[in-house]
């Protein structure tokens, strides 16, 4: 009698990164995401120790989007031995040769301050994988079209269905041969209706397992940002300071950059230098232009117009660490975007560094800010943080900007479920700290009295059939 099937959750339950679901069907294991843990201290570490599967023997991993909490454990399993096909969307695939390189070498930069200024317990410090790594783990993503049937290994199909949440995310639909055929539905991350830029998620008709994220479970988005980025805008340039953005160089940043030539054109806001510190994020908004099938009406109009929507009359893409440090000397009103999001690494923290200090400046919070980040500590008012093993005081204002998001909330989230033709025989809430999952999860319950679980960190559960 053959094993049953089951999924393990390896991340992203009970908390909102690590994303890795574990999929066994007939003697075949299939990783869904494979991604790195962030945050708290014990989460980060989770990424040095063992995995719980044995790389070498996973037939195949499938990616819902390019995210670093989704993807960026790939090059470590790489190292430790998995040689299988990495299946993703094209877009996926052109942000992973962007997004995996750098998250590299923020580890290798990383690990070389920690040795020069000895704040590492390790000794010496290690980077977690090396761009040698990545460049070995890029040449097994194989990269399909949205809709389209996929073999994933044998008894096992996948079909990928946009979200909405980045450029390339999808919603990963795997069938599963056998007696009794089974049909297990990953969401990923879902995205939003009615947003710039990408288009909206889309349904998907029926599964039987079905893992759904419940980032936003809790709550709501408000309507609009526009009104608040403008505000701040005009605000932190009337004080004559920097206001300076962590972003996720993928999404956030495009979102934002759109969000201010909208302002500037409609004459709300002055125009004033931007700054877009981040190689990757510059790439990055090079492949969003690439890539009409992710693109809503409102964007491609105004591509097919020539007047590029995701550049600032004055923007500035700033690719060498020379020009990153140069906008130290900049006095004055200007936007500083860079990565990270949550301020938990990359360039984003030497202008912090330099300008936390100054009560002229602004910190705009643009996204979740997860908890044990430096952007969770300054969205809860910390007076200080450390950078680089220094403490840095905060005298910066430091506001948030709600409503950016590229997560759904819990109303997005249940008119995506309201796509499915049948009810799953049991849902799992995935991708949420616990009090976003039980919120949604009696949510759930109550609109659609759905069976609806959340499971904890290393479970498995069976599929049945």
């Amino acid at each position: 009698m053959s094993a049953p099937s089951t999924i393990t959750f390896l991340g992203a339950a009970g908390t909102t990164t690590g994303s890795k679901h574990l999929l066994r069907h007939a003697k075949r294991s299939v990783l869904l995401d494979c991604g790195l843990f962030a945050g708290l201290k014990e989460l980060r570490e989770r990424n040095w120790e063992k995995p719980a599967f044995a790389p070498g023997d996973l037939d195949a991993v499938c990616l819902s989007h390019a995210h670093i909490d989704h993807t960026g454990y790939l090059p470590a399993i790489t190292r430790l031995g998995f040689r299988g096909p990495i299946l993703c969307t094209t877009g996926t695939a052109d942000l992973l040769d962007v997004v995996l390189p750098d998250s590299a070498r923020l580890q290798e930069e990383d690990a070389e301050q920690a040795n020069k200024h000895g704040y590492s317990r390790h000794k010496p410090a290690r980077p977690l994988y090396t761009e040698q790594d990545v460049r070995r783990t890029l040449k097994l993503v194989k990269a399909h079209p949205y809709d389209t049937d996929v073999k994933v290994t044998d008894g096992i199909t996948a079909t990928f269905r946009r979200t909405g949440h980045i450029l390339g995310s999808a919603s990963i639909d795997l069938q599963l041969d056998g007696p009794t055929p089974l049909r297990v539905v990953f969401s990923g991350d879902l995205g939003r209706w009615n947003k710039p830029i990408l288009r909206d998620p889309e349904f998907v008709p029926e599964a039987d397992v079905l893992l759904v994220e419940s980032t936003y479970g809790d709550r709501t988005h408000p309507p609009d940002p526009t009104d608040a980025v403008a505000r701040l805008i005009h605000d932190g340039a009337s004080r004559g300071g920097a206001i300076i953005v962590p972003a996720f160089a993928v999404d956030r940043t495009q979102e934002l950059l759109y969000i201010l030539r909208q302002l500037e054109d409609a004459g709300r806001i002055p125009s004033l230098p931007v700054y877009v510190d981040s190689p990757m994020a510059s790439t990055v908004t090079e492949l969003y232009s690439r890539h009409p099938e992710d693109h809503d009406l409102e964007m491609q109009a105004l591509t097919d117009r020539n007047a590029n929507p995701l550049e600032c009359h004055r923007v500035q893409f700033v690719r060498t660490p020379e020009e990153s440090k140069a906008i130290n000397k900049v006095s004055g009103p200007c936007v500083i975007i860079a990565s990270s999001g949550m301020a938990t690494g990359g360039r984003v923290l030497h202008h912090l560094k330099h300008r936390l200090g100054d009560p002229k400046t602004t910190v705009m919070l643009v996204g979740y800010q997860a908890v044990g980040t430096r952007g969770r500590a300054l969205q809860e008012g910390s007076k200080e943080v450390r950078i680089h093993g220094q403490r840095v005081y905060v005298r910066a204002r430091v506001e948030m900007v709600n409503g950016l998001s590229a997560h759904a909330d819990r109303e997005e989230i249940l008119k995506w479920l309201g796509g499915f033709r049948r009810p799953p025989r049991v849902t799992y809430l995935v991708h949420g700290e616990p009090q976003a999952a039980t919120a949604l999860q009696a949510l759930i319950r109550d609109r659609l009295g759905w069976d609806v679980r959340i499971p904890t960190d290393g479970e498995t559960v069976p599929l049945g059939g």
